[in-house]
């Protein structure tokens, strides 16, 4: 079973269309990217590179101007993304489930020249107010009306690419917060952080030979931290534009699937499904997760039950600190996150921005070298986002609060602004979480904080049943308060169908919050 080495050394920068390059050269035939019935080797996604370069070289597209692309996953869809790194563009992958409103607030701040764009996104942008002028590429064989282009029509020669030097402090990509904290803010990585993530891969067992799952959105940050290693160390992407359990499942088996990077509502959705044993994943090495909170008792289940190690990542998209936990080697500690990647550094702060003692609870604030730029033309949400310590070194805030230990393992309790101070006590919705999902009948549940007149705040439950199970909203809180401290208890239960999720799985609580508040 592979396990994670303790550093790797240290390597001069290569960008990740050099490396294409390098692959293209050393193994053309290798496939690259698979998307369906569809594939395409190292040397024809070289190619394609080229032309999506040129092209936008043509159109007059400069280094470190922006394009966008809003679509699903598609082969198509990651060689416009590595064609415009390839002349030294930054890319902002927008995401298909935001409004039309939303997305037009997007593609006017990233300052695209370019919107690639697939039929879904075209009719929900049809009459959309205040889009920017802008040019319209449209991915796949769908209309692209009077103002657009078809993909491969707008494709030049490959022989007509300028060759650019890709500076490693340029930006990769700019990626827009999910919203679930308020009004998205665009996040600028530069290509050394994904350098980063191709030297990670190398401790997780990426390289020619691996063939990794991509089922996540191509928008996501998390789908980046999987697919950027697997092309820059030569394995083969497996895209698949929409999951779904049965579908995972049958392609991880006929591609002989060695990786595999699932937020914790897919691994839910995958072990909870009847014919999961019968499926041969025999050729998994390493999973990953992260996002959103795993519980610890489904690691567990997938420890038991699906070949291969698992490793969970925290951190942000925003970058600073990332903690790791290599499940299958700290069985013991599937409570926690783990502990801080090697050559990160992650610390605790108080209010006041001081940092806590061992054993208490504090803000968790990371430095590394994989690191936000800064949010794009916002710098004061940018100075929110830092904090330095005494000598001046520059840590992200995370929002998070947790505490370390004594063997130096991150357990986390809530977002900050999750946090529910009622009659003056801290609650952390979690430890009710975790204290509800020992009832049988409850298959998913999120606990917020609501306005009290009593207590200033009070814990609501909103919980999904177990198919099949009887259950009533008064009979789970009284089995829950009769496990819960006194301060802990919960005001009210609420019995829902499904909880609302970002595209990559993230409890919106907000949502819930707003949702009792109006119904009350």
């Amino acid at each position: 079973m592979t396990t994670i080495a303790s550093s790797l050394p240290e390597q001069e920068f290569i960008s990740l269309p050099d490396l294409v390059a390098r692959h293209a050269a050393a193994d053309p035939r290798h496939i690259a990217l698979i998307e369906g019935e569809r594939s395409i080797d190292y040397a024809g996604l070289d190619q394609l590179m080229n032309r999506v370069a040129a092209s936008l070289q043509r159109d007059g597209v400069r280094p470190q101007q922006c394009i966008a692309i809003c679509a699903a996953g598609s082969l198509d869809y990651a060689a416009t993304f590595l064609g415009a790194l390839r002349a030294g563009v930054t890319v902002a992958p927008l995401a298909p489930s935001s409004t039309a409103e939303g997305l037009t607030a997007m593609i006017r701040d990233c300052e695209a020249t370019h919107l690639f764009l697939d039929a879904a996104t075209a009719v929900l942008l049809k009459d959309a107010a205040g889009l920017p002028a802008l040019r319209r590429v449209h991915l796949g064989s769908g209309e692209t009306g009077s103002d657009g282009v078809r993909w491969q029509d707008w494709l030049a020669d490959a022989a007509s690419a300028r060759p650019v030097t890709i500076d490693p402090s340029w930006a990769f990509n700019i990626i827009y917060s999910s919203g679930t904290t308020g009004t998205p803010k665009g996040i600028m990585q530069p290509h050394s952080m994904r350098w980063m993530h191709v030297q990670r891969g190398i401790l997780n067992g990426y390289g020619p030979d691996a063939v990794a799952m991509i089922s996540t959105p191509l928008y996501s940050n998390t789908t980046l931290v999987s697919l950027v290693p697997t092309i820059g160390l030569g394995g083969t992407a497996v895209i698949m534009p929409k999951f779904d359990a049965t579908g995972f499942l049958e392609l991880a088996q006929k591609v002989r699937a060695t990786h595999a990077m699932l937020v914790p509502v897919q691994y839910q959705r995958l072990m909870s499904h009847p014919d999961f044993d019968r499926y041969d994943l025999s050729s998994f090495r390493m999973k990953f997760s992260t996002s959103a909170p795993f519980a610890a008792a489904l690691k567990a289940d997938v420890l038991k039950r699906w070949p291969g190690g698992l490793i969970e990542y925290y951190g942000m998209t925003e970058g600073g600190g990332t903690c790791i936990l290599a499940a299958h080697e700290h069985p013991d500690k599937l409570h926690t996150v783990g502990r801080p990647a090697p050559g990160h550094d992650i610390r605790l702060i108080d209010e006041n921005g001081k940092q806590v003692g061992p054993g208490q609870i504090g803000e968790v604030v990371g430095h590394s070298g994989a690191m936000m730029t800064a949010y794009f033309k916002q710098p004061e949400k940018t100075a929110e986002a830092e904090w330095h310590d005494p000598e001046g070194k520059r840590f992200i805030r995370t929002g998070d609060l947790g505490s370390f230990d004594e063997d130096g393992f991150l357990t986390l309790f809530d977002r900050k602004k999750d946090m529910i101070i009622s009659g003056g006590f801290n609650i952390y919705p979690t430890d009710l979480e975790v204290v509800l999902r020992q009832h049988p009948a409850v298959a998913d549940v999120a606990v917020v904080g609501v306005p009290s007149q009593k207590w200033g705040e009070t814990p609501v439950a909103f919980v999904v049943a177990r198919s099949g199970s009887v259950v009533d909203e008064a009979g789970i809180m009284a089995w829950a308060n009769e496990r819960l401290g006194k301060t802990q208890r919960l005001a009210a239960v609420r019995l829902v169908d499904a909880l609302p999720r970002s595209p990559i799985g993230k409890v919106l609580k907000r949502e819930l919050r707003d949702g009792f508040a109006g119904n009350a």
